[in-house]
């Protein structure tokens, strides 16, 4: 009798390893996903908890409008409201960008008490907002 295995045993063993791979990078992915929405929630309220704070001193939200994070309209929001960079005293030194796209803050009225943040969450493929009243989602 030879030792050894024969062709159809190893076929099925490589049929089982590629099987069990690609399972594998389908969750993979489903994770990726489910953190950039956990990073984007959190970057929200970030984005709000700033707000909040520039509100408090101000008594009325930025009256500006435009696409949020380094590289983009606004990069942080300091005592003047939103500033490309360099923000002295800032609320936030650096708003976060999103991970596939950017986020976008629109002033609903001349007043200046209500805004609404603009995202888009991929595990359920909807675009969310977020304004001082409700978190959006």
């Amino acid at each position: 009798m030879r030792k050894g295995f024969t062709l159809i045993e190893l076929l099925v063993v490589i049929a089982i390893i590629a099987l069990l791979s690609t399972l594998s990078v389908v969750a993979l992915n489903n994770a990726r996903v489910k953190s950039r929405d956990a990073r984007r929630l959190s970057d929200i309220k970030q984005i709000r908890t700033a707000l909040e704070m520039y509100f408090n001193q101000n008594n009325s939200y930025p009256i500006d409008g435009g696409n949020l994070g380094h590289g983009y309209d606004y990069g942080c929001i300091g005592p003047d409201g939103f500033q490309d960079t360099n923000c002295p005293n800032a609320y936030m030194e650096v708003i976060p960008s999103d991970p596939k796209g950017v986020y976008s803050y629109v002033y609903s009225s001349t007043t200046g008490l209500n805004y609404e943040l603009s995202y888009h969450l991929e595990g359920t493929n909807q675009d969310y907002t977020a304004t001082p009243a409700t978190m959006g989602y």
